[in-house]
C-alpha cells in the first residue's frame, strides 16, 4: 500500500521546489539572453524572461525521484521527455523553424510508441470497443500526442494561461484516476500539479517569467502520455470522449485555429491574434478576467468529464449537450459561426446591457 503522506510530500517537494527554482532560472534567462521581446502579435508590452518551464521540469524530476514510481513505461516517458526539453530549450533560445520543432515532437512520441505507448483502442456509444490495426494505432497515438502537445503550445498565450490550464486538466484525471486505483497516474499528476501551482506564483499576471516552448511542450507532452495511459484505458461507453472533454479548451482552440487558417488561405503554422484568449481581450476583458474565464471553462470541462467518465446513460445526453454548447461558444469567441454570428454571446450582451441600465 502506498503511503498517502508520500503523496503529499511529493506535492510539497514539486511545489516549494519550482516556486525557488524560477530565481536562478531568471538569472539564466538574463544570462543567455533567453527574452520574449514584444511584438504586434504578442499581448505583453516588457521584456520578459523565458525558460521557465525548467523550474517545472527540474521540480517534476524531484518529485518523481522522491517518489520512486514503478511503471513498464516511466523510463521511455523520462527519455521522450529529455528529448522534448531539448527542443523546447533551442525553440526559446533561437526560435526554431516549425519543421525543426515538428520533428522535436515526433521523436519522443515514437519513442514512446515503440516502447508500447499507444492508443490500441477506443470505446464509442452504440458502437463499443473499436480495436485498431498496429498501423492504425500507431498513426492515433501519434497523432494524439503530437496534437496535445501542441495544443498546451498554442494555449500559452497570456501570463499563466497554460499553467493554469494544464493543473485544472491535471486534476480533473488525477480525480478519475483516484477512482479508478491507477496510483501511477496519480502520483505523475500529483507532481505536476505541485510543479505547476509552485509556477504560477510567478506566472499568473503581471508575469515575472514564461514557461516558454521548454514548459509548454513538456506539460503537453506529459498530459498526452498521462491521457493515453489513464484515460483511453478506460472502457465506458463514452471512453474516447472522455480525454477530449477534459483537454476541452486547448484542443478546441487548437482545431479552431487550423480551421480559420485553412478558411482564410494561410498556412497552418501561420501564428495570429485570434485564439481564444486574444478573442476575450478584444472584448473589453482585463487581462487577469480573461485567464480566469478560460480557467472557469476548463473547470468545467474537467467537471464534466468525471461526471462523464462515470455517468448512466440517462444522464450522459444531457452532459453531452452542455459540452457541445460550451464548444459552440467557443467557436463563436473566435468567429467561426456562420457569417460572424454570435447568437449566444449576443444574447448574453443584450442581458449584461438590461442589467447594468435597470442598476
Amino acid at each position: 500500500m502506498f503511503p498517502i503522506t508520500n503523496l503529499f510530500v511529493g506535492f510539497a517537494i514539486a511545489c516549494i521546489s519550482a516556486y525557488l527554482l524560477v530565481y536562478p532560472i531568471k538569472w539564466l534567462a538574463f544570462r543567455f539572453n533567453v527574452i520574449d521581446i514584444p511584438n504586434k502579435r504578442k499581448v505583453h508590452t516588457t521584456p520578459t524572461p523565458r525558460l521557465g518551464g525548467l523550474a517545472i521540469i527540474f521540480s517534476t524530476f524531484f518529485a518523481l525521484f522522491y517518489l520512486q514510481p514503478v511503471h513498464p513505461q516511466f523510463l521511455a516517458y523520462i527519455f521522450g521527455a529529455i528529448i522534448i526539453i531539448i527542443t523546447g530549450v533551442l525553440d526559446d533560445k533561437f526560435t526554431l523553424r516549425p519543421l525543426f520543432k515538428l520533428v522535436g515532437q515526433i521523436l519522443p512520441a515514437i519513442f514512446l510508441i515503440i516502447q508500447g505507448v499507444s492508443i490500441e483502442r477506443i470505446t464509442l456509444p452504440f458502437i463499443g470497443i473499436v480495436e485498431f490495426s498496429p498501423s492504425i494505432c500507431i498513426i492515433v497515438t501519434l497523432i494524439w500526442i503530437i496534437g496535445i502537445t501542441n495544443a498546451i503550445n498554442l494555449i500559452d498565450g497570456l501570463d499563466g494561461l497554460a499553467s493554469g490550464v494544464s493543473t485544472i486538466a491535471l486534476l480533473s484525471i488525477l480525480i478519475m484516476a483516484i477512482m479508478d486505483g491507477q496510483l501511477f497516474i496519480v502520483i505523475l499528476c500529483t507532481v505536476l500539479i505541485g510543479s505547476n501551482i509552485g509556477f504560477l506564483f510567478h506566472n499568473f499576471h503581471p508575469a515575472k517569467i514564461y514557461m516558454g516552448d521548454t514548459g509548454s511542450l513538456f506539460l503537453g507532452y506529459s498530459i498526452a502520455y498521462i491521457s493515453i495511459l489513464g484515460l483511453f484505458k478506460k472502457l465506458t461507453l463514452f471512453g474516447f470522449v472522455i480525454p477530449v472533454i477534459v483537454l476541452g479548451v486547448p484542443i478546441f482552440d487548437t482545431l479552431f485555429a487550423i480551421v480559420r487558417r485553412l478558411l482564410n488561405g494561410e498556412k497552418i503554422m501561420t501564428p495570429d491574434k485570434k485564439h481564444i484568449h486574444h478573442q476575450l481581450l478584444a472584448a473589453g476583458f482585463s487581462h487577469r478576467t480573461t485567464v480566469l474565464i478560460i480557467y472557469g471553462i476548463s473547470a468545467v470541462f474537467g467537471l464534466l468529464a468525471i461526471i462523464f467518465s462515470n455517468a448512466s446513460i440517462n444522464y450522459l445526453l444531457i452532459i453531452t449537450l452542455i459540452w457541445a454548447l460550451l464548444v459552440y461558444i467557443l467557436a463563436e469567441f473566435v468567429g467561426l459561426t456562420g457569417a460572424g454570428k454570435k447568437p449566444i454571446l449576443g444574447m448574453f450582451k443584450r442581458i449584461l446591457k438590461i442589467n447594468r441600465q435597470s442598476q
